[in-house]
């Protein structure tokens, strides 16, 4: 069976942390998959493996240290 090309129709430019441009490289040498696969992997089908209750607490843990962008509060709680 020929191989499919996903099409990726929205672009747009992203920063990354070192430590998180580190973990999409190590992604790429084990899957082969550019940074665009796989980021829209991880995103696609973040249910499948990531724990609400523990994503949540990352994403609350961040915003506490950080904060919001301009002042917006987070919204998502499921």
């Amino acid at each position: 069976m020929a191989k499919k090309r996903l099409p990726l129709p929205k672009r747009f430019n992203a920063g990354l942390t070192e430590e998180a441009y580190a973990r999409l490289r190590q992604l790429n040498d084990s899957y082969k998959l550019g940074n665009n696969y796989l980021l829209t992997v991880l995103l696609e089908r973040l249910d499948d493996y990531a724990d609400k209750e523990k994503l949540n607490a990352v994403f609350e843990e961040f915003i506490a240290y950080y904060g919001a962008p301009d002042g917006q509060e987070p919204t998502a709680k499921d």
